[in-house]
């Protein structure tokens, strides 16, 4: 059944190994979600005997093949909607995640697919997170995170992590938009040869294309 609790947790699992190896432990998704530790426990324990999650105790929680693609629903509506404000309403990158947090749970699949053919069908959001087709198919780029590419990288911006909207800002500031090309150096960046310094963390929130 529709729930935005279940669709917020599988979400949650789903992005957080999108753009890095690592699998995500109850502990770490307790603290994404802000929930305590033990609620977490028992939602898991719920996804698990409804076939959306796979799961021992005190190790990693991982989608199973249905719940990726009820999450990958909730993405698509997620990255649409924040593309939508965008593009439509004149909102900075940087004030939409709250937003869509509300709005995925109340639009209709109709109006969302009239969002998306409004918009052209975009294969990304405004922070470059691939917005999933109406099929759940993802296309995604080789990609490096700033802080690991080597000095001398030369590649476009392929995404900005949305989760600090204050960085976000200060990035936006810095100069730095999807789709720009840039050349490591360190610290910070080159763009168009001239040197770009960047504030403090945004190398942890950056992807390039490799």
């Amino acid at each position: 059944m529709p729930s935005p609790a279940i669709d917020d947790y599988l979400k949650t699992v789903y992005a957080h190994t999108e753009w890095q190896d690592a699998p995500i432990t109850p502990s770490v998704l307790a603290a994404k979600l802000g929930i305590a530790p033990s609620s977490v426990t028992e939602m898991v324990k719920k996804l698990g005997a409804q076939g959306l999650v796979a799961h021992e105790p005190y190790r990693a929680v991982r989608l199973t093949p249905e719940g990726e693609r009820r999450a990958l629903e909730t993405v698509r509506r997620h990255r649409l909607i924040e593309t939508w404000l965008v593009e439509e309403y004149g909102y900075a990158w940087d004030e939409v995640h709250e937003e869509a947090e509300v709005l995925e749970h109340t639009i209709s699949d109709r109006l969302l697919e009239k969002i998306d053919e409004r918009l052209g069908r975009p294969r990304s959001d405004p922070h470059g997170d691939p917005i999933p087709d109406a099929d759940g198919r993802v296309a995604r780029e080789r990609f490096v995170l700033l802080a690991e590419a080597p000095a001398g990288h030369v590649g476009r911006v392929l995404r900005v992590s949305d989760r600090d909207p204050g960085l976000l800002r200060l990035i936006e500031r810095a100069g730095i938009a999807v789709g720009l090309e840039v050349e490591v150096a360190r610290p910070g960046l080159e763009i168009g040869g001239e040197p770009t310094a960047l504030p403090d963390g945004a190398a942890d929130v950056i992807w390039l294309t490799d």
